[in-house]
């Protein structure tokens, strides 16, 4: 009976205890927020290439700049090794180009070059499309590499397929003066 009484005074006492204690007041719940639909790899890729980005809206063009944007060569374009790089005009701000190429995507704007060669800049990508008569590049400035070379467009491939049958004269090579005729009073 002893064992009877002791064990109903051991259970009993923790209940007790909890009986004593207040409840803490539980906090309202907040309703969860729902979650925006999960996308697969390839719908986020087609999401985030078909989104303009207006990286710095600060960035204003000057007639110089926009002159220069009228010259960029569009549509994607091949370059070596298999690669192309994919240049399109913003819809948003006239100007501003979009460049993409192998897991890379830059917002560029053009900048006036002194050597007179087109040149587009991402600041903050820390990206550079230099366009010339025969050829363009992509250049990473941040990875200090190139991203693309040997980019053609028809225009291009024309002009560096006419410099391979009459190559420009080096700048390095002295300039071959005309002989003087004889002298006529020997």
């Amino acid at each position: 009976m002893k064992a009877l009484l002791a064990s109903l005074l051991i259970a009993t006492v923790p209940a007790l205890a909890l009986a004593q204690a207040p409840a803490p007041a539980k906090p309202a719940a907040k309703p969860a927020p729902k979650a925006a639909p999960k996308l697969s790899p390839s719908a986020q890729k087609a999401v985030e290439e078909n989104t303009e980005i207006d990286d710095d809206p600060n960035v204003q063009l000057s007639p110089a700049d926009l002159e220069i944007a009228k010259k960029i060569h569009t549509g994607t374009i091949p370059c070596e090794l298999g690669a192309n790089v994919i240049v399109t005009a913003s819809k948003r701000r006239e100007g501003f180009f979009t460049i993409i190429t192998r897991g890379h995507r830059f917002t560029m704007h053009p900048v006036e070059s002194r050597t007179g060669a087109i040149r587009l800049e991402d600041p903050k990508g820390g990206a550079m499309w230099l366009q010339l008569g025969n050829k363009s590049m992509l250049m990473s400035q941040k990875l200090g590499q190139r991203l693309a070379d040997e980019c053609q467009n028809p225009d291009q491939a024309a002009i560096a397929e006419a410099l391979k049958k009459n190559p420009a004269p080096s700048l390095l090579e002295p300039i071959p003066t005309p002989k003087s005729a004889p002298d006529a009073a020997k």
